[in-house]
């Protein structure tokens, strides 16, 4: 091993606004004390960070002339846990691109308020 992941790092146009939204989903606490950077922390230590790109240019999901960059998934056990988190989704500010239409298993893809395409997967997780 040469190093360890520090965090994953996600260009957008305003870090706070982002950092929120995403802090809504995961439940973890947003510093955003600096205007061109916010950070979520979740209790055990992973981060994941918010960089200011005042030019950002959004991907343009599924146009592979506009990639999407970077994505996000996220688990949910079932289909009906995903359609309750899509409404969560879009009263946070997400947009709704496209179902799978799995009836076990599936995805559901979101743009996050900066452009950026994310997944609601469910009927995947391990068990535990």
């Amino acid at each position: 091993m040469i190093a360890t992941l520090q965090c994953t790092v996600i260009d957008c146009p305003d870090p706070a606004a982002l950092a929120a939204f995403y802090g809504e989903i995961l439940g973890w606490r947003v510093d955003d004390s600096d205007p061109e950077w916010a950070t979520l922390t979740a209790e055990d230590g992973r981060k994941l960070a918010f960089q200011l790109a005042p030019d950002h240019q959004p991907p343009r999901w599924p146009d592979p002339a506009h990639p999407q960059q970077i994505h996000l998934d996220f688990d949910v056990e079932t289909r009906a846990d995903a359609e309750r988190a899509q409404r969560e989704l879009i009263e946070l500010g997400a947009t709704f691109l496209h179902d799978s239409g799995g009836e076990r298993s599936g995805f559901r893809v979101f743009n996050d308020p900066a452009g950026h395409p994310f997944c609601i997967c469910y009927g995947q997780m391990e068990p535990s």
